[in-house]
């Protein structure tokens, strides 16, 4: 079968599986088929655009926002006439749609497709005296393809890792054990981060920012090797990188990849800061997924962030917030963790209760607006904002507010480098942990006089306040342990709907889409707990 080099018709391992003899013998309807494209670089950078094309769409249905409702820190929210999915991701529940994680598989296999694609191919290209170029192609390559298995695995445990196209023998293959899985990423995240050069993309208006950088390659190994051990119970990651390796590349993050801290933790986020708004192409961001409204409305692309109007304002626009649907509600218990002083807690959460503007407070009202499970706050961080007329900026742009929204999706923050250091560094190098953990709090205090002791739950806390609403916390508390996990989801409420219990029985993992497990002949099963 002639693989194309756009995949529109391609979203999974398995469906493939599903073609007909007829489709397979097609011939291509375009002169523009895999095996004659591949000729110059030119052809390798479209190829690579490609796989970098996918992240735009981890968006609404994407872990973000999944891991978010299932974690201790928000609850499903969205109007109540609503689907049910979305409770049922909040409470562990698997009943009025069992293709509620669909997008994660489907995006997870399409960007590990490309992926091989290209890595496959740049052996073809005649890259000339140029072959530092093709290095660079093939550790972005394998730094995206790692990302895509990480994203998967994390979901849903073990997972069928792929380091080539696959052939139609092959359409059936099983699950493989983890260690297989993290294998893989290791190996393709340690090549990226031992073959890229020195840059650092955080600049003002620099061209390659949002690209791989051997700093991104380096974080990621710490996330992935922290989540691997931890929840696996292992000394090294995989048998590719030991702890004292892993050290090694945060640490060189944090001394020498020239990212650092903004000074104000809301000038992170637009609807906190606005005109103090420090920009996507800042000192923190050591990798983000670009968006932009370019789209005007065009549901055939995918180049705003799609993800944003599913946690701003239900009901139409209120204060400087522009309108959304409401999900993800934030859980008071978050809120409530923040001490006096921590200047993270206003630029992370509206306040409907005590929040003003223009003088004026919010008056947001649950029952017209039809919000459902409404908790009195809501997500600041990547909420769309309104210009002073009350419009909102996307739609006095010309686009369309559900889909052409432009702020990037931060998936490593220096912050976020600094306490992976602090974790890493403990036991071994007391005062180098101490000392990232020291600079992420006094960011968030603007003084020095609020530190505390480098440990590990110390550690967890901060992790916890400092990236909240950032994907990261369901995935924090799973690899400590599933008794960790239920002791910091399961909520009991006076107002039933509320009531939120975790089940040990799924080891922290998500149901897989039933049509997956129908596709592959009984090769694959669902997860425990969710039959």
């Amino acid at each position: 079968m002639k693989k194309y080099i756009k995949l529109f018709a391609v979203s999974s391992l398995f469906v493939l599986g599903a073609c007909s003899d007829n489709f397979l013998d097609t011939e291509p309807s375009t002169t523009i088929v895999e095996e004659n494209f591949y000729k110059t670089p030119a052809d390798a950078f479209e190829g690579l655009v490609a796989v970098y094309d996918v992240l735009q769409r981890e968006a609404y249905g994407g872990p973000l926002l999944i891991s978010e409702q299932a974690s201790d820190d928000c609850f499903g929210g969205y109007g109540i006439a609503d689907a049910q999915s979305d409770i049922e991701w909040d409470r562990f529940l698997f009943v009025s749609n069992k293709e509620m994680n669909m997008d994660v598989w489907k995006n997870s296999y399409l960007g590990i497709y490309r992926a091989n694609i290209l890595l496959e191919n740049l052996n073809k290209v005649d890259w000339g005296t140029d072959t530092a170029l093709k290095t660079r192609y093939e550790a972005e390559a394998r730094f995206l393809r790692a990302h895509f298995h990480f994203q998967a695995a994390k979901m849903f445990g073990d997972i069928i890792p792929l380091d080539h196209t696959t052939s139609a023998s092959e359409f059936l293959l099983p699950r493989q054990g983890a260690e297989v899985t993290y294998a893989l990423i290791a190996n393709d995240l340690k090549f990226a981060a031992d073959n890229l050069n020195n840059d650092n993309y955080s600049q003002s208006g620099n061209a390659n920012y949002g690209r791989i950088t051997k700093w991104a390659a380096e974080a990621y190994l710490a996330r992935t090797f922290l989540f691997y051990t931890d929840y696996y119970k292992k000394a090294d990651l995989a048998g590719v990188v030991t702890k004292s390796q892993a050290i090694t590349y945060i640490n060189d993050v944090v001394t020498n990849s020239g990212h650092g801290l903004v000074s104000d933790f809301a000038n992170l986020w637009l609807a906190a800061s606005f005109a103090n708004f420090a920009g996507e192409d800042n000192t923190e961001m050591v990798w983000a997924v670009r968006f932009n409204g370019s789209g005007k409305g065009d549901w055939n692309l995918n180049e705003g962030n799609r993800f944003q109007v599913n946690i701003a304002p239900r009901g139409g626009a209120i204060g400087p917030y522009a309108s959304g649907w409401g999900g993800a509600t934030v859980n008071p218990k978050l809120v409530g963790e923040y001490i006096t002083g921590d200047t993270r807690k206003s630029a992370s959460f509206i306040d409907y209760q005590n929040e003003t503007y223009k003088g004026n407070p919010l008056n947001f009202d649950p029952i017209a607006r039809e919000q459902r499970q409404y908790t009195g706050y809501s997500w600041k961080k990547y909420c769309p904002i309104t210009n002073d007329a009350g419009v909102s900026i996307v739609e006095a742009n010309g686009g369309n507010f559900q889909i052409d929204n432009y702020q990037d999706y931060a998936i490593i923050r220096f912050a976020d480098v600094l306490l992976m250091a602090a974790e890493l560094n403990l036991g071994t190098n007391q005062t180098l942990a101490q000392a990232d953990l020291d600079r992420v709090r006094d960011r968030a205090f603007k003084n020095t006089t609020n530190r505390v002791t480098a440990t590990m739950d110390n550690i967890m806390k901060e992790r916890r306040l400092e990236l909240a609403l950032e994907g990261l916390r369901y995935f924090d508390l799973i690899r400590k342990g599933t008794d960790v996990a239920k002791a910091a989801i399961d909520n009991t409420a006076t107002d039933s709907q509320f009531n939120v219990t975790f089940r040990t029985e799924t080891l922290g993992w998500f149901p897989l889409p039933q049509s997956q497990i129908v596709l592959s002949n009984g090769t694959i099963s669902q997860n425990p707990g969710w039959n």
